[in-house]
C-alpha cells in the first residue's frame, strides 16, 4: 500500500468538492486526509488530498482527476516529498482562578496560546516527528 499526495487546483465554485469526493467514493478510494482553501486567486481553490493505494490504484486516481472539468492542475508527490503535521486547535473557557494553570500546562505541553479573549483563549498543539 502506497500512500501518494494530490495537489488539486480547482475552479473556486460551488459543488466542486462534492464532485471530486465523489470521484474518490464511486470509485472505493479511501481519501485519508483532505484540506481545501482559496488561494491568491478567488476564482481558483486548492485541494491537498491523501490517499494510498497499490500502483494502479494511485495512477487512477490521478487520470479520473484530470477528466474532471473543475480540475486545473493536478500534482501527486510520494509520502517521502511531504512533511505532514498533525494540529489541533482548542477553544477553553478560562476564568482567574484557573487561567494561571492552563497556562502552565500549556508550557509542560509545548502548547501555545494563540489568541485570547476575556473568557475564552485559543491553544494549538502542533505534532512534530
Amino acid at each position: 500500500m502506497k500512500k501518494r499526495i494530490y495537489s488539486v487546483l480547482v475552479e473556486n465554485r460551488s459543488g466542486v468538492l462534492g464532485k471530486v469526493a465523489g470521484l474518490f467514493s464511486r470509485r472505493c478510494y479511501n481519501i485519508d486526509s483532505l484540506a481545501v482553501g482559496e488561494t491568491d486567486d478567488p476564482d481558483v481553490s486548492c485541494m491537498t488530498i491523501v490517499s494510498s493505494g497499490d500502483e494502479r490504484t494511485i495512477e487512477q486516481i490521478e487520470k479520473q482527476l484530470n477528466k474532471k472539468i473543475d480540475v486545473i492542475k493536478v500534482k501527486t508527490f510520494k509520502e517521502a516529498q511531504s512533511i505532514s503535521r498533525e494540529l489541533m486547535l482548542i477553544k477553553v473557557k478560562y476564568n482567574k482562578n484557573n487561567r494561571r494553570e492552563i497556562m502552565e500546562i500549556c508550557e509542560v505541553m509545548n502548547a501555545q496560546i494563540v489568541d485570547m479573549s476575556k473568557h475564552y483563549m485559543i491553544i494549538q498543539i502542533c505534532d512534530v516527528p
